[in-house]
C-alpha cells in the first residue's frame, strides 16, 4: 500500500474513532483493548524484535524485559513502602533507553544507569510525580502522545502532505472531545461495564483532575458525571485509534512476509486472549497484564528514537530554509 494511501486511511480512521467513541466509549475501549491488545502487543513485539528493538546491543531488549517482570511482580506483591517502586522502574527503563539506543560501551553505559538512577531520587520529590509516570506514562502517553509523535517523525521524514493532513486531523479530532460536549449524550453504564473497567478508572479520575474537568467526590463518578464521560470519549479514541493506527502500517507489519509458524503461534496466542476476555474480563486482565506491560518498556527505545529524530529533522528544515 502507498505511502499516501495509509495516510488517507489513517485520516479515516481517526474520524470513525471519533464518532464510536462519542457515542459508546466505555464499550468501545474495553472492546478495543480486548481484541485489537493484543494482537497489537505481540505483532509490534516481533516488528521490534526484528529491529533489534532499535538498540546497540543485540541483548539490550533483555535489560528492559528484566524491569518489566521486576515491575508486574511488584504490581500483584506490592512493597510495605507502597507503589512508587513501580514508578521509579517506569522512569529507570525510559531514562536508560537513550543509552541503549545511542551508547555501546558499557561503561559510559553504567555512567548513565547511576545518573538514570540519581535523577529519578529528584524525581521522587515532585508532588505529580507518581501520577505522571506510574499512571499516565504506562497509558495515555504511551497511545497518544508517543503515537503522535511517532507520526510526525514518519511526516518530517517522507515530507508528505497527505500525512501532514492526518496529524492535523489528528489533533483536531483530539481537541473536540473537550471543545463539543453534548450534555445529552450520558448513558447508563452497565455494571459488567464498570467491573471491567475498574482497574482503569483511576485513569479517568486523574485526566479530569489534569484538565479541570470538575471535582468528583470518588472515583465511582468517572461512570455516572458528565466529566466521566468527557475524559472516556478522549481516552477510548486514543486507544483504539492508536492499535488501527498500528494495523494500518502493512508497509511496517509487512504480513506476507511472517514466516508461516510465527503468524500460527501469533494468531493461537491472539484467539486465546480474546478468550480469556470473553470469559471473564478481569482474568484476562491479569493473564494479559505481562504482555501489555512488555510492549511499552520495549518500546521505549523506540521513542527515543522518535524524540531525537524529530529534532534532527526540524534542524534540518531550519538549515534547508
Amino acid at each position: 500500500m502507498k505511502g499516501s494511501t495509509i495516510h488517507h486511511l489513517n485520516s479515516g480512521i481517526i474520524i470513525l474513532s471519533t464518532v464510536v467513541a462519542y457515542l459508546v466509549p466505555f464499550e468501545m475501549f474495553l472492546l478495543a483493548y480486548a481484541v485489537l491488545g493484543p494482537l497489537h502487543y505481540l505483532t509490534e513485539i516481533g516488528w521490534l524484535h526484528k529491529k533489534n528493538y532499535y538498540t546497540k546491543g543485540k541483548y539490550d531488549f533483555i535489560i528492559l524485559g528484566i524491569i518489566c517482570s521486576i515491575m508486574v511482580f511488584l504490581n500483584f506483591n506490592p512493597p510495605k513502602n507502597g507503589y512508587m517502586i513501580l514508578a521509579d522502574l517506569l522512569a529507570f527503563a525510559l531514562l536508560i533507553s537513550f543509552a541503549l539506543v545511542y551508547i555501546k560501551d558499557w561503561l559510559y553505559r553504567i555512567a548513565i544507569f547511576v545518573l538514570a538512577i540519581i535523577t529519578i531520587g529528584f524525581l521522587n520529590n515532585l508532588p505529580s510525580y507518581f501520577i505522571w509516570v506510574a499512571i499516565l506514562l504506562p497509558t495515555i502517553i504511551h497511545v497518544f502522545i508517543f503515537t503522535f509523535l511517532f507520526m510526525f517523525y514518519g511526516v518530517l521524514k517522507e515530507k508528505s502532505w497527505p500525512g501532514l493532513i492526518s496529524i492535523i486531523i489528528l489533533i483536531i479530532c483530539s481537541a473536540t472531545f473537550f471543545i463539543y460536549q453534548p450534555e445529552n449524550m450520558t448513558y447508563h453504564v452497565s455494571d459488567y461495564v464498570q467491573r471491567s473497567y475498574s482497574v482503569f478508572k483511576e485513569l479517568n479520575f486523574r485526566l479530569i483532575q489534569l484538565f479541570n474537568l470538575g471535582q468528583l467526590n470518588n472515583v465511582n463518578e468517572v461512570f455516572t458525571t458528565h466529566a466521566g464521560f468527557v475524559i472516556m470519549r478522549f481516552i477510548a479514541f486514543a486507544y483504539t485509534y492508536h492499535y488501527l493506527n498500528w494495523f494500518s502500517k502493512t508497509s511496517v507489519i509487512k504480513w506476507h512476509q511472517v514466516p508461516k509458524r510465527t503468524m500460527i503461534i501469533t494468531i493461537v496466542v491472539w484467539l486465546g486472549s480474546v478468550a480469556l476476555y470473553a470469559f471473564e474480563y478481569n482474568i484476562g486482565l491479569k493473564v494479559l497484564l505481562y504482555l501489555s506491560f512488555l510492549h511499552v518498556f520495549l518500546e521505549f527505545p523506540l521513542n527515543v528514537v522518535s524524540f531525537t529524530g524529530i529534532g534532527k529533522e526540524l534542524k534540518s528544515l531550519t538549515k534547508g530554509s
